[in-house]
């Protein structure tokens, strides 16, 4: 029996993620940021948020990224410490590992757990006026007409200087935590079926070594109004 279980289990941590479907042009919209290490997308993130917010659109725009372990968490009632532990891992998780997280009782594998993690981060994407940073969102959410995906990065020294600034980090130590959680954010990506880092996966590049802060906002807002993410959200507010 107790091989059956094993043999069952780690079926399931095998499992096929299948694609989220459906098209949506009446999603959205939805903005993705994803970024390199020390590139502060966080930052650019809640800048854009403020900028968009003082258009009053039908709902205020909220800046998303560890909130998807909060929702997932949720769903699958877990804590949410333990699903980022999962996805902070750069190695697969054994059999006994898992068992030891969660408890048999309450096992969940790692397939439903991504799978879940996914749908969150798609639901969201559909909800509208979110903009989700990391997470694979520009991925997930690629098929919904009304999004614009953003990609930020930079030369190495202009990321750790950044990192060194924002955590009080020596250059040495920088440089490490910019490939730990690179790899961490690759993990993540592999678990939820949305690793591919191609050029086309990006509406719009921009290197952060290039432009202020405020410069890098002037040329999101440009790429909002030029693919014309909110038309339909203009459309339905002339009705207020």
């Amino acid at each position: 029996m107790g091989n059956s279980l094993l043999h069952y289990l780690n079926q399931r941590l095998h499992e096929e993620i299948p694609q989220t479907k459906g098209n949506s042009g009446y999603a959205g919209p939805v903005i993705t940021i994803s970024r390199e290490v020390g590139c502060n997308g966080l930052v650019v993130a809640n800048l854009l948020a403020t900028e968009l917010n003082k258009k009053r659109m039908m709902a205020d725009w909220k800046v998303l990224s560890k909130e998807v372990f909060y929702r997932s968490a949720q769903e699958l009632n877990l804590e949410p410490e333990k699903i980022r532990r999962i996805f902070k891992r750069t190695d697969k998780f054994t059999f006994e590992e898992i068992l030891n997280a969660f408890g048999d009782k309450r096992y969940k594998s790692e397939a439903r757990i991504a799978k879940t993690v996914r749908d969150v981060i798609y639901s969201l994407a559909v909800d509208g006026y979110n903009i989700i940073v990391g997470r694979g969102s520009h991925i997930i959410a690629r098929d919904i007409k009304n999004s614009l995906h953003l990609r930020l990065v930079a030369p190495i020294e202009y990321r750790v200087a950044n990192i060194m600034k924002n955590n009080q980090l020596s250059r040495e130590e920088a440089l490490v935590f910019i490939e730990r959680v690179e790899n961490e954010r690759i993990t993540f990506r592999k678990l939820v079926h949305a690793d591919s880092m191609t050029d086309n996966a990006f509406d719009l590049t921009i290197n952060r070594a290039s432009f202020t802060d405020e410069q890098v906002i002037r040329l999101i807002l440009d790429a909002i109004e030029m693919k014309n993410i909110l038309v339909n959200t203009k459309t339905q507010m002339q009705f207020y």
